[in-house]
């Protein structure tokens, strides 16, 4: 009987702790690693279209047209860092590794391009576009062939000297590559503005001289595909804002969308006069040759795909092409729909007030997203006192005021549309997808031009009182104050940029292109209940199943 009682003892003993070790294994959490948080940030899209209306000729063009594209990524590489393959190779770890390729580089452009990588210091504000040790004086300074072209970089002689080497000099056997391939796709156009186009492109390649490849595809009209490639945005170079950087989207238009938005284009010169300025600051008038498309875009390479996405186009940037033809607005529908489902009505859960969630709508997000677009065709390309254009009397802040003024202007055209019953709704599902929006759009940091922009229209709307902060940190819209500070904020920036105030504007940036503790915390509230920041895309031929 005591062997036997020993031996229940035993085994009562050993199965206990064998459950109390079990339920100790099932209770330790398994904390992810910096980086696997970093890259929780992103929620991977599938990048899909309905190709069943494309013609068999349109279907052969369109790898040609993602390889095309593809070649741009190796082109921003060098711009935004340098040596890829190099940095590649240092990394062991492959969530660094997926990182730095989300980022194109080491540092993280929606945590305020802060560097991720040991060893790899402060990202220099002109990128790969100058050398590192290059101060702005020391630039300004310097006697350099075609000191002003946007398609150059600056590099030092041997001597410690400066002078500049062409883009087309830079990557002559990759952009002869590319331009082949265009002229491939060009044989294979139906469309003869397509083709017209992708030639011209393939030829602006190969000398930098891009005006008449933008004006060509300002002459499209009834194209399926489009591909929107080369040296494009200049948001990159953050110490001038002038040197352009290499991207790559391919396209298919939405027939039926864009002939639904097709008219509002024709409003820009009536709206032009309207815009809450004084006149001498709206004397130019918008070219009324403009495009407003919306597209299926299947494949993003390079400047575009770096960091958070665009999901709306508004080009081209040569304010020559701008006066004479306009601009084309496309808007990026898929995207738009991948980001509103998955990052903007999650955000709206935990930051907008209760009683005015229902005014989060995609047709809302889609037509601020849209009118953002126009209203780059409103106000002022030149200066009204001779300092020259615009934007190159703002130099590096230009881009974050030409943002801001697209995205206040834009809102102003809603307004002023919905009034005249040319767009439908409720007026407060605009406002309350704008302000929700900001929140979505300031998770990027405020270190870029769109960052910038959108905490300078924050921090003023909230100062105007445009919406008040709850006690529990939900935010509620006052829409009669919203109206009231969109019309002075539009005053406050087409002002700088008429009167060319780079003063001015450094100071509006300084003061209120900042992120509050406060907002911080709320930002943070969004990161621990794991809503995605932005999107990562699956996409290419085999994605698209071609």
């Amino acid at each position: 009987m005591k062997n036997l009682f020993l031996i229940l003892v035993l085994f009562v003993l050993t199965f206990s702790c064998k459950d109390a070790n079990q339920k100790n294994e099932e209770s330790i959490e398994i904390q992810p690693t910096t980086m696997q948080k970093n890259l929780s940030k992103y929620v991977n899209v599938k990048l899909t279209a309905d190709l069943s209306l494309l013609t068999d000729n349109e279907r052969e063009m369109l790898p040609i047209l993602i390889q095309a594209a593809n070649k741009m990524n190796d082109l921003f590489w060098y711009e935004a860092y340098g040596d890829k393959t190099a940095l590649l190779n240092s990394i062991t770890d492959e969530d660094s590794k997926n990182f730095v390729k989300i980022n194109y580089g080491p540092w993280d452009r929606l945590n305020g391009n802060a560097s991720f990588i040991e060893g790899i210091g402060d990202k220099p504000k002109g990128a790969n576009f100058y050398p590192a040790d290059m101060t702005k004086e020391e630039f300004e300074a310097a006697e350099i062939d075609d000191k002003s072209s946007i398609y150059n970089f600056v590099r030092r002689d041997d001597n410690g000297k400066l002078y500049s080497i062409p883009y087309h000099k830079q990557f002559e056997s990759e952009l002869a590559e590319v331009s082949n391939l265009l002229l491939d796709a060009s044989k294979l156009a139906d469309d003869e503005g397509l083709k017209t186009y992708l030639e011209l492109r393939a030829q602006a390649l190969l000398d930098d001289n891009y005006q008449p490849s933008d004006l060509a595809w300002m002459d499209m009209k009834t194209n399926t595909l489009d591909i929107v490639i080369g040296p494009i945005e200049t948001y990159e170079d953050q110490l001038f804002g002038n040197k352009a950087a290499h991207e790559g989207y391919v396209l298919i238009k939405d027939q039926e969308w864009s002939a639904k938005l097709s008219r509002f284009a024709s409003f820009l010169p009536e709206l032009q006069k309207g815009i809450p300025v004084e006149e001498a600051y709206k004397t130019e008038t918008p070219g009324t040759d403009s495009d407003l498309n919306a597209y299926d875009v299947v494949f993003y390479a390079g400047d575009c795909n770096s960091g958070s996405k665009t999901i709306a186009i508004n080009l081209p940037n040569d304010e020559e092409v701008q006066l004479q033809k306009g601009t084309r607005r496309l808007q990026l529908k898929n995207a738009m729909r991948a980001k509103f489902d998955k990052i903007l009505v999650p955000i709206s859960e935990y930051l907008i007030d209760e009683s005015q969630r229902k005014h989060i709508t995609f047709d809302a997000f889609f037509a601020n997203t849209m009118f953002h677009e126009v209203a780059h065709g409103l106000g002022i390309k030149n200066t009204i006192n001779g300092k020259g254009t615009v934007r190159t009397a703002l130099k590096e802040h230009s881009s974050a005021l030409e943002e801001g003024k697209a995205d206040v202007l834009g809102l102003y055209m809603v307004q002023q549309l919905h009034e005249k019953g040319e767009i439908d709704g409720d007026m407060k599902d605009y406002m309350t997808t704008f302000i929700t929006s900001i929140f979505r759009s300031v998770r990027f940091g405020a270190s870029s031009a769109h960052g910038k922009a959108n905490m300078i229209r924050f921090n003023f709307f909230k100062e105007k009182g445009a919406f008040t902060r709850n006690e529990d940190g939900t935010y509620k819209v006052n829409y009669d104050k919203m109206i009231v500070a969109m019309s002075d904020l539009s005053n406050v920036i087409l002002t700088l940029q008429g009167n060319g105030d780079y003063d001015g504007v450094a100071k509006l940036v300084a003061e209120r292109g900042v992120i509050s503790d406060e907002l911080q915390a709320d930002l943070d509230r969004l990161s621990s209940a794991n809503i995605p920041v932005d999107v990562v895309f699956e996409q290419g031929t085999k994605v698209l199943g071609l």
